[in-house]
């Protein structure tokens, strides 16, 4: 029979948790806010060009996401995390992937099913396979097909009123060469063109037409150390790979929601790896699928699914290139 005085003063208490556990002396919450934060200039630059809707739509969308936050956590008896800004990121994302022509109330439809299916039913924020508001678009793409192609609006600082036949990617795909060819011949000369694509000034999703502003909030967080290079610039090789398919690569290039979806929402935390050779993988595997999607499939932009895709594969990539860690002796294991 043992005596008490054999028992360890101080007991080892173990503390189990899902991974990654990756100490960066910042908070979740104070992570996701300067994420949303970085994510202001390209709503500002929305509201300009295309006027006070994309307020109304992008706050429909916030108001989805928080309200079904709130009622996952009531239903699961958990503490409310509304107060991380994960809810509020995955509306702002969201409404950036919608057109901004489109009925205002559809926007809190797909936030409320992309949280609730994407990130409540997997148990919150850290369980979720794929990207939340990737999810919410293609729920809404299925749901409202017609609101989701056809609400393009022209930009036009101050008076963006006129409805877009489609955006670039779109008439590419519908006339080809021919089509590209009476673009360029309604502008002065090619490089406007360019200008006006990086600039934001065309017909597009609400916060994935201007590359600019996209790469302002970009270079916020890469300040701050909350992203890095490996992903979005795989990614932006694997599509400059597929767009000599194109008619106009350069053009190619500056469309759709490549640039968003680079910096913003492949580079989630939680739906891709987490060492530098597996996310050089994601990142070229959702370039190509990108641009296999644009070049050959039926829907002009590939950048959501392709990501989606790839997401499924994160898990495996995690596995496959696990980090050195050392032994007692300091020799790696």
């Amino acid at each position: 029979m043992s005596d008490e005085s054999d028992k360890p003063a101080n007991p080892l208490h173990l503390h189990l948790s899902s991974g990654p556990h990756i100490f960066s002396g910042r908070s979740t919450a104070q992570i996701m806010w300067m994420v949303n934060l970085s994510l202001l200039p390209a709503l500002l630059w929305a509201w300009a060009v295309f006027g006070w809707a994309v307020l109304a739509i992008t706050l429909s969308s916030i108001l989805g996401c928080v309200i079904a936050e709130y009622a996952v956590c009531r239903i699961a008896k958990t503490a409310s995390t509304i107060a991380d800004g994960s809810a509020v990121c995955s509306g702002l994302l969201l409404a950036y992937t919608l057109p901004p022509g489109m009925p205002i109330w559809m926007p809190f439809i797909g936030g409320m099913l992309a949280l609730i299916f994407t990130k409540g039913i997997f148990g919150g924020l850290g369980y979720n396979i794929f990207n939340v508001a990737l999810v919410g678009r293609a729920m809404m793409m299925a749901t409202f097909p017609v609101e989701m192609t056809t609400r393009w609006l022209t930009p036009a600082l101050g008076k963006a009123d006129a409805v877009s036949a489609a955006t670039f990617l779109g008439q590419i795909k519908l006339g080809g060469q021919e089509a590209l060819t009476k673009m360029l011949a309604a502008l002065p000369d090619g490089g406007q063109l360019w200008f006006e694509f990086f600039l934001g000034m065309r017909a597009g999703s609400i916060g994935e037409v201007s590359v600019l502003m996209i790469l302002l909030g970009a270079a916020f967080l890469l300040w701050k150390g909350i992203i890095k290079l490996y992903i979005p610039l795989s990614i932006l090789v694997g599509v400059a790979l597929m767009a000599p398919f194109s008619p106009a690569p350069a053009i190619y290039m500056l469309s759709g929601g490549l640039w968003l979806g680079a910096f913003f929402m492949a580079t989630d935390y939680v739906t891709s790896p987490t060492q530098p050779r597996g996310q050089i993988i994601f990142g070229l595997g959702i370039g190509l699928l990108t641009g296999i999607i644009r070049n050959w499939g039926g829907y002009p932009e590939g950048i959501c699914y392709a990501i989606m895709l790839m997401n499924i594969l994160t898990p495996a990539l995690n596995d496959w290139f696990r980090p050195k860690r050392l032994t007692a002796g300091g020799a790696p294991s």
